[in-house]
């Protein structure tokens, strides 16, 4: 698997660079430590007969409080500037893992991990609706799918090499390494200028109409519906596999720790390869198709697992998921980011997450609910069954989205009229005149230096 000149491009942009690099340390960090938050739990609960319901806790509030951003919070990554929002984030969470080792009770580490959680929810969509900004609209994929890999392949290793730390030197060790990672995070980010991750600041009308203006934004645009219907859909099913995956991997194949593990390295392994050769995918094929393919390949990777033998064909079927997986995450990515102008993109984009995030929720709670009364295959077939649906939603949605693009709804001049195939949801043009809004030649390529 070799990286071309192409899908390096935006790596020679410094600005862009830069949140790589930042991305890389703290998604790594992150992931290694949650194996450690997830153990240092269990064992200080080992006697408590409520233990499950604390290591629960723990990976609740690590995904609740991007809900919460999203339904109560989102303007303020459009109203504050976005790379104070992401250095105050990871100061916050450089705070927490400092202070985790200190903690004397199990209640203080869910706590803990509650504000990371929360400042996690701030730092990830000010990320993704900061990249438009920082790189040429054309270059877009390849940027989305750089991050995307990085995240991917953190999402893949940083659990086992967390587990192996703090099996060795306990979590303290794993709490200090994602501390440093969030250093490491601030020296890159603050070197990006302001005005690469955000074209203006938006002036708020009030916290209340800031927030429904995001809401707004979301369900009108073309791009956002096809997100919120095509993976909202696939989220469900998904949240019902991921929940019945260990029961698949050691009662159904009776493979053990060992075939659980294999499972979620497969799935690891699918998502990296579908991140990675997404952008090749949207240039030949287009994004409305590769989404509708993309979810597609989910559905038969999780019927193909659920009618599996034993774990060594499952495993194989998995990677095929996780890459359908991987290319539907770029799918959504692009779409979210070119589905509305940049004063509003921060809180849309919270939005759509804290719906899919929810989503995933009910499905991993659906799972739980039918896996002892159907068995982890019929849960497996069905979600594959929805994945189907999910796909043909999707790929219709997308493909009614026309030529709407984040970069051509910025450049149209406050007096100029749009584009008729970019279409406008209700109060856009107002908001424009508000906040004076939608002035052209933003772009990274002409900025960046």
């Amino acid at each position: 698997m070799r990286l071309s000149p192409a899908q390096l491009a935006p790596l020679r942009l410094p600005g862009f660079r830069n949140l790589f690099f930042a991305t890389l340390g703290s998604s790594a960090g992150t992931l290694l430590a949650a194996v450690a938050l997830a153990i240092d739990v269990k064992d200080r609960t080992a006697s408590s007969p409520h233990s499950g319901l604390w290591v629960a806790a723990v990976l609740v509030v690590d995904f609740l409080p991007t809900i919460a951003v999203g339904l109560l919070l989102g303007p303020l990554l459009d109203r504050l500037e976005r790379r104070s929002l992401m250095i105050a984030a990871d100061a916050l969470r450089v705070g927490v893992f400092v202070a985790l080792p200190f903690a004397s009770n199990p209640a203080t580490v869910v706590g803990l991990a509650l504000v990371a959680g929360l400042a996690t929810g701030f730092f990830r969509p000010a990320v993704y609706a900061g990249v438009p900004n920082l790189v040429p609209d054309d270059q877009l994929p390849n940027a989305n799918a750089l991050l995307q890999t990085v995240e991917n392949a953190s999402w893949a290793i940083g659990p086992l090499v967390g587990g192996v730390l703090t099996g060795i030197a306990g979590p303290s060790a794993a709490y200090g390494i994602n501390a440093a990672s969030f250093v490491i995070s601030i020296a890159l980010v603050v070197r990006i200028p302001p005005r690469l991750l955000q074209s203006e600041r938006a002036l708020s009308r009030g916290h209340w109409s800031d927030l429904r203006d995001g809401f707004s934004a979301a369900l009108h645009s073309p791009s956002m519906r096809a997100v919120l219907v095509g993976w909202g859909i696939a989220s469900v099913a998904a949240g019902a596999g991921t929940v019945t995956e260990i029961f698949l991997a050691k009662d159904t194949f009776s493979a053990g720790d060992f075939g659980y593990g294999l499972l979620l390295g497969a799935i690891g392994a699918g998502l990296v390869l579908g991140s990675f050769l997404s952008p090749a995918a949207f240039a030949r094929y287009g994004v409305a198709r590769v989404y509708g393919a993309s979810l597609a390949l989910m559905a038969v990777g999780y019927i193909a697992t659920a009618a599996s033998p034993d774990v060594w064909v499952a495993s194989g079927c998995c990677v095929g998921a996780g890459i359908g997986n991987g290319a539907a995450i770029s799918s959504n990515a692009l779409l979210v980011q070119r589905g509305t102008f940049d004063l509003l993109r921060g809180r849309a984009l919270t939005f759509v997450m804290s719906v899919t995030f929810a989503l995933a929720g009910v499905g991993n709670a659906l799972g739980g609910l039918f896996v002892h009364r159907a068995g982890p295959r019929w849960i497996w077939g069905v979600a594959g069954g929805g994945l189907l649906v999910a796909a043909l939603a999707g790929s219709m949605l997308a493909r009614d989205r026309g030529v709407e693009t984040a970069a051509e709804a910025e450049i149209v001049g406050p007096e100029e009229p749009a584009d008729e195939e970019v279409r406008l949801w209700p109060g856009e043009e107002e908001l424009r005149r508000i906040g004076s809004a939608v002035s052209g030649g933003f772009r990274a390529e002409s900025t960046e230096s």
